[in-house]
């Protein structure tokens, strides 16, 4: 057996874990699973923690070592169970050294995340199987929103210089990726802590102008609360930005928005979305959003399941809440559990309709598509497409002959 990198949670968790897998080869690691965690769900440790027991089960040999959000805040739970050879923490995760003579160190190795000022750039010139590629440009978060333990899994915001970023999006580029994804764990509240404070908007001007050969630039998650006129304006303008936005919805409704302590109100998300699409017209947005909240009545839920229609919400990432240790949300008056779920399958098949209105849509279209593996690709909102004998990495102009409820085809 080889070394193994197992990915739970966000975009950026994919990002990070092929930097864990070059740290790791790099320090001669095999027979050894790497468990690159989640913690933004306690659903999210359950599935982890049935993950290890599996793969302890299937490869009795083979070290484990624990790592991600998860590690970082319930390092002790981890290191406690009898499958478990090591915990590494956020920060120590994509170090070499951190892999380096495993059964001679402590086996948890996770520090205090609050005490980090820096986000030190970490340079990737290749993903296995990936068309487009993620680059980390922030990680960790200022806000507290009361259902969230993420800061506490990765501290708070700290982000990349942009002349790192420029280098890294043109080793990227020459590597020949067409597509990157800047991802973190709070975008637009990029560049608050670095000298000058420059703004997630003049970051992404320096980047597109000194990488012109880079062909498309997606956002990971954006929050409509930090959006200011310069962002505003490259996403309407610049060709290169992808017409797919992923907002931090989170609900419809004001009430729960409130005690989710999220600085947007559902007027908000209706008017930016209004806003952007009037300036340009094939955007194409999604959302997170969380069904069943504690306190969350059916009133408030109807307000969350109405805003899909009222925005105009394609691509729903719907999780049903799930309670986490330690956060405020926890203490409040929680909502039944089959309730949750009803709530969120409501909300999912929502989702579904709402992509298969759209992929109607986009029948007779030219689109620009860039091949993934499986001769899918993703058109510039997003959509997949359905090709034949092409390469991946790929990027073409075809047109829509027609549509399923899930899949474009030329």
């Amino acid at each position: 057996m080889t070394l193994k990198v197992v990915t739970f949670g966000c975009r950026l968790n994919s990002y990070e874990s092929e930097l864990i897998k070059k740290s790791a080869t790099d320090a001669g690691l095999t027979d050894t699973v790497i468990f690159n965690s989640c913690a933004v769900t306690s659903e999210a440790e359950r599935q982890l923690r049935q993950a290890i027991r599996k793969e302890k089960r299937n490869n009795p040999n083979a070290k484990l070592i624990i790592t991600g959000c998860a590690a970082q805040v319930n390092a002790q739970k981890y290191a406690s169970m009898p499958e478990v050879d090591k915990v590494i923490g956020n920060t120590e995760k994509t170090k070499k050294d951190s892999y380096l003579s495993l059964a001679e160190t402590e086996k948890v190795l996770v520090n205090d995340i609050m005490s980090v000022t820096e986000t030190a750039p970490q340079f990737i010139d290749s993903f296995d199987g990936r068309a487009r590629a993620f680059m980390q440009v922030q990680t960790g978060c200022n806000h507290r929103c009361t259902f969230c333990i993420i800061p506490y899994g990765r501290g708070n915001s700290r982000s990349v210089p942009i002349g790192e970023i420029v280098l890294q999006a043109q080793l990227l580029v020459d590597a020949g990726f067409k597509e990157i994804v800047i991802t973190g764990v709070d975008i637009t509240g990029y560049g608050l802590d670095l000298p000058g404070t420059p703004s997630l908007a003049q970051m992404i001007l320096r980047l597109l102008n000194n990488v012109p050969k880079l062909h498309r630039l997606r956002f990971s998650s954006i929050d409509v609360a930090e959006i200011d006129d310069e962002l505003l304006e490259l996403i309407v303008k610049e060709p290169r930005i992808m017409p797919h936005l992923h907002l931090s919805l989170q609900s419809g409704d004001n009430m729960i928005l409130k005690r989710m302590k999220r600085r947007h109100n559902r007027q908000q998300i209706i008017d930016f979305c209004d806003e952007v699409r009037k300036l340009r017209p094939d955007v194409v947005f999604g959302a997170d959003i969380i069904a069943g909240f504690p306190t969350e009545d059916a009133a408030m839920f109807q307000n969350t399941l109405n805003i899909v229609d009222e925005a105009n919400l394609t691509y729903l990432h719907v999780f049903p809440y799930s309670e986490r240790d330690g956060t405020p949300a926890s203490r409040m008056p929680q909502v039944e559990k089959h309730i949750r779920k009803e709530r969120a399958k409501i909300l999912r098949k929502k989702g579904e309709e709402k992509i298969a209105q759209h992929y109607q849509s986009q029948i007779g279209k030219r689109l620009n598509v860039l091949v993934e593996a499986g001769n899918i690709g993703r058109s510039a909102d997003f959509s997949a497409v359905k090709l034949e004998n092409v390469s991946e990495g790929d990027l073409l102009e075809v047109t829509i002959t027609s549509a399923s409820s899930n899949m474009l085809y030329v």
